[in-house]
């Protein structure tokens, strides 16, 4: 999936279609995803440093400014981007920010993670969810409703509901990416029914169609599923969902995600295929966990 990832991104940079020169990277005050808002002219001075300095970890052998602009697809330099950048404008040391750096999930780089990794939080108030709410274990998926890996996704994640109706809460989280001209606008669509109480139905439009992702089409499917379509149509062309699509990506990207679709279960990024029968052993061995630890503690 990587792979395909690089290649596409590539093809278009090759294109010419970002407009920017393959040695822009080491003058250029903006880079692709990686927001310097907020900072001061000091700060912004010494991200754009650390990110011309520093090695990215996705194998590509470039420093992370330089793999922003060559490969903005890249999941590993955005989301190391991302730690450098709080940590500038939280005021910490060089030194502090390289433990930061050396301490995210990404900074392990594509082949040494583990199946699941360390739980770590990451904020899922108001995002779109079904499953009880009390669930023992809470799936975090990632996904962009234009990419034919987290199509295929949708029948795994509902199957593992259904065989665990009464134990799991799947989340979803926005994570359109730069290379799908059309996931940006799927997943406006996908807030703005949420606003009506129809995220689900149109998450099943969007993917069961998610090689017709026009405006007209998603306007169509609105209408199907029953939204008042004067409300939709103002919300999808507001710019409203601009805000919570981006910070659905800083979190992806602060949380190890590098491409999509990514699932975390119980906060532990999964590494591996998204297909029932690897995952469901996963889940079995969370609700056991869970059951071992309530008896422990009547025990106590």
């Amino acid at each position: 999936m990587r792979l395909l990832l690089k290649l596409c991104v590539l093809s278009v940079f090759a294109s010419g279609l970002f407009g920017q020169s393959v040695m822009d990277w080491l003058t250029a005050s903006d880079l692709p995803d990686i927001d310097l808002g907020g900072l001061t002219a000091p700060q912004k001075a010494q991200v754009l440093k650390i990110l011309r300095e520093t090695g990215c970890t996705c194998g590509c052998d470039m420093k992370l400014a330089e793999c922003r602009i060559k490969d903005p697809a890249c999941g590993f330099s955005r989301g190391l981007g991302a730690v450098i950048v709080k940590d500038v404008k939280a005021g910490k040391t060089h030194d502090q920010i390289m433990a930061d750096f050396k301490a995210s999930p990404l900074a392990k780089g594509p082949t040494q993670r583990p199946l699941l990794e360390d739980p770590i939080k990451i904020p899922i108030e108001g995002a779109p969810s079904k499953g009880p709410e009390n669930a023992k274990v809470t799936l975090i998926e990632f996904s962009d409703f234009e990419c034919p890996y987290c199509h295929l996704a949708v029948a795994e994640a509902d199957a593992l509901l259904r065989a665990f109706p009464n134990d799991i809460r799947l989340v979803y989280k926005q994570f359109p990416l730069p290379m799908h001209p059309h996931a940006r606008l799927a997943s406006a669509a996908s807030l703005a029914a949420n606003a009506q109480s129809k995220f689900w139905p149109m998450h099943d439009k969007l993917f069961a169609n998610s090689r017709q992702l026009t405006r007209e089409n998603i306007l169509a499917w609105a209408k199907e599923i029953g939204l008042d379509m004067s409300r939709f149509t103002t919300d999808l062309d507001s710019g409203k969902y601009d805000a919570t699509i981006n910070k659905d990506v800083k979190d992806g990207d602060q949380s190890g995600v590098e491409g999509t679709p990514a699932f975390f279960i119980n906060g532990k990024h999964y590494n591996g295929a998204f297909q029932v029968q690897s995952v469901k052993p996963l889940i079995e061995a969370e609700l056991h966990s869970a059951a071992s630890n309530r008896s422990r503690a009547a025990i106590r």
